[in-house]
């Protein structure tokens, strides 16, 4: 029997507020562990929560961002359960009537083609501390950092509208373009910033049923949710055939060993025993307020993908790398506006620039070449005063130099040779000095005259005008 997955993904990512949502504490990450706490965070009694409004805008910006509704009336509620980092007993979340719902978002598959998949909700929540297993610095005990108690979150709950890892993985580099572009989170996943938990079932390829699902967490990077859900779907499958019957629990994803590990049975919302939170106002959102926070939303991903391709004629493998950072996309955008070859720009970074960038393992704001200085080098190019090989050389100096192109071509001699008188004599006397391999090329032997070519360019230095080599050549030879 052919089986299908029906995966649904719960994205959890930190909102970029100064502080908390329901005190002042920082939420800045790397601090003195249990430094950035006061009694509002860790669930003193008698303390009050105060709402975060930065928290809630950017809320709404991820609700508007993925077609979704804002409820214009929603109310937290109090989700308990006992966990050794959670010292309140109980998390401050939102049930029944979260902030956001019932919106999508489009993702773009291998093959080129667009899916759309459902958002069910968008909804606040404060996140819990962090429990620290480390031999080396607990020992046998468990160390407990409430650092990240109280910090912002938004749960992303998506439909279970994916049938593949891969469109999982898809589908999480589109939200974590869209919490970047929009500014409201940093999209580490590494930091804990963005977490997710899938959902997993399987069924027969045409049911339209739903199997049982199991949920699978601690995926820390998008390689290890396509791994631990190729794991599970292949894990549930086998044991169909052979007669079990899949138990729905919650497993952990053991990255090393690459295997799911239960982790306990997997809890109803009833189990959480969900009620109002009586220390919070239901929170009424005006529709002005969305409407001018909706104003302040920027060209999001596939739109400027798709404007690039427009205005640049870019194809759509180029404009798909070169918005996948809204900085990214700024600079090549700057770069365009002064070079007069789009795709010569568009060449440039996503190959000398892109490759500096991972081997540095820095972000294009770090990047030490303006787009201007960059168009500069590009345009010399055009101009035809460096080849392209000269160009990476300068472009190898404009690193560390801090000097525009011109500069350094002018004061290393590196300006193209064009003289065709000049470039005529070295090429007579490279034909002169080599007449075997002339009488090899006037023989039928073609190849050889990329020999000529290399022999011209290494007297020149790699100056002289390639296209002017090959032309004078070419006449030479048939001389």
């Amino acid at each position: 029997m052919k089986y299908e997955a029906v995966i649904g993904l719960e994205v959890h990512a930190q909102l970029l507020t100064d502080s908390k949502i329901f005190c002042g504490c920082s939420t800045q990450f790397g601090g003195e562990p249990n430094a950035q706490t006061c009694p509002v965070c860790l669930g003193m009694p008698g303390v009050l929560p105060v709402l975060n409004e930065r928290a809630v805008e950017f809320a709404v910006k991820m609700g508007l961002a993925t077609h979704c509704k804002i409820a214009s009336f929603s109310r937290f509620a109090r989700k308990n359960y006992f966990y050794p980092d959670l010292p309140k007993g109980y998390q401050i979340s939102q049930y029944e009537s979260p902030l956001c719902h019932d919106g999508y978002v489009d993702i773009e598959l291998e093959d080129g083609t667009r899916k759309r998949v459902g958002i069910i909700r968008i909804h606040l929540e404060e996140d819990a501390g962090k429990s620290i297993h480390d031999p080396a610095l607990a020992g046998e005990d468990t160390l407990v950092d409430l650092n990240r108690c109280g910090v912002p979150l938004i749960e992303i709950v998506s439909a279970p509208d994916l049938r593949s890892p891969q469109e999982a993985h898809a589908y999480l580099v589109r939200l974590k373009q869209l919490v970047t572009y929009l500014g409201i989170c940093d999209g580490n996943m590494e930091e804990g910033s963005l977490r997710c938990d899938a959902n997993v079932s399987v069924r027969p390829v045409g049911s339209r049923g739903l199997g049982v699902k199991t949920e699978v967490k601690n995926m820390n990077s998008f390689r290890n949710v396509e791994r631990a859900l190729t794991f599970e779907i292949n894990r549930q499958i086998q044991l169909l055939e052979s007669g079990g019957e899949v138990v729905q629990e919650t497993l952990l994803w053991d990255a090393g060993a690459g295997v799911a590990r239960p982790m306990r049975s997997k809890e109803e919302a009833h189990d959480y025993r969900y009620f109002p939170e009586p220390d919070l106002v239901p929170m009424v959102v005006e529709s002005a307020w969305i409407e001018k926070i909706r104003q302040s939303l920027p060209e999001l991903p596939l739109a400027r993908k798709e404007r690039l391709m427009r205005q640049y004629q870019l194809p759509a493998y180029d404009a798909g790398i070169l918005t996948m950072t809204r900085e990214l996309a700024d600079y090549y955008e700057a770069v365009a506006q002064k070079c007069r070859d789009y795709k010569l720009a568009s060449n440039w970074v996503m190959g000398e620039v892109l490759r500096v960038l991972n081997e540095r393992k820095i972000d294009i704001n770090q990047f030490p070449i303006s787009a201007h200085r960059l168009s500069g080098l590009l345009n010399l190019i055009l101009d035809e005063t460096i080849s392209s090989k000269i160009a990476k050389t300068v472009f190898e100096e404009m690193l560390t130099s801090g000097e525009d192109a011109a500069a350094i071509v002018q004061r290393k001699g590196l300006a193209q040779v064009t003289d065709r008188a000049a470039i005529e004599a070295i090429v007579v006397k490279v034909l002169q000095e080599n007449p075997k391999q002339v009488e090899q090329y006037r023989s039928g032997k073609e190849k050889v005259f990329g020999y000529f070519v290399g022999q011209v360019m290494r007297a020149t230095r790699g100056k002289a005008n390639p296209g002017l080599v090959n032309e004078i050549l070419k006449e030479k030879l048939r001389e």
